[in-house]
């Protein structure tokens, strides 16, 4: 596996690259977790090997966090880094078989950029030029953190444009994805993914979505390297990858 760390692609963001010695079959955008204030793309690092094992290429990258940022200039930041490995990755590979994915507040970034098509369609890339999406754990509803930002209590329930459920049925069509969830998660969290799926069968979108359901706690099986029993993120993430 090579590995090129610490590219930039965009000011003062960067982003880790691990590719694999042999052919690349697809790419996988990775958003790292830690309630869009924490965390950080070496996070990635443990299912790395794994992926490139199997011809996946993954890029990691960080991006702006609270304090410093302020909504929606992580989003902002997310669909940059899509657009970078739009534009750069043809440097190291034919591949343009894209995935994109994340954990909690990651996986709120990559609802973001399925769901509410602006972010990235301001760079010219459409919907359905990405193969799949891998949705975990992450927040449906206006995240707790975008409301302290607001100054509203950060457990109230809002649905506005800052999140994916009001975005969902807005489009035509939409990508295959994989949902992971706990079933002893974040208080609301598996609700509200449930909510998620009702929706998008609520609009005739149930081809291609898949649900994975985990015995545990929030995002407990991020940080667990792969070891053959199918239950961490990176061997989940590779089985739905290489069905697509």
């Amino acid at each position: 596996m090579r590995c090129i760390f610490d590219r930039e692609y965009a000011p003062g963001c960067a982003l880790d690259i691990y590719l694999p010695d042999n052919e690349v079959k697809a790419i996988f955008i990775y958003f790292h977790g830690g309630g869009l204030e924490a965390g950080d793309k070496k996070d990635a690092a443990v299912f790395a090997d794994y992926l490139a094992d199997r011809g996946i290429a993954l890029i990691s990258p960080n991006y702006r966090m609270y304090p410093g940022a302020k909504y929606p200039e992580f989003i902002e930041d997310a669909a940059l880094a899509v657009k970078w490995a739009f534009d750069h990755m043809p440097d190291y590979t034919p591949c343009r078989k894209f995935f994109i994915g994340g954990s909690s507040a990651g996986g709120y970034l990559s609802m973001m950029l399925c769901f509410d098509r602006q972010y990235l369609g301001k760079h010219g890339i459409d919907p359905m030029m990405i193969t799949g999406y891998i949705h975990d754990a992450g927040q449906p509803t206006c995240h707790f953190n975008v409301l302290r930002e607001r100054g509203i209590d950060s457990r109230r329930v809002i649905v506005d444009d800052s999140c994916a459920l009001y975005h969902i049925g807005t489009q035509k069509e939409y990508p295959a994805m994989l949902f992971l969830v706990s079933d002893q998660d974040m208080k609301n969290r598996y609700e509200q993914t449930m909510l998620v799926l009702s929706t998008l069968k609520h609009f005739g979108h149930e081809k291609n979505i898949h649900l994975k359901v985990l015995h545990g706690g929030h995002c407990h099986y991020v940080g667990r390297a792969p070891d053959g029993n199918g239950l961490s993120l990176g061997e989940m993430a590779a089985a739905f990858i290489e069905s697509i």
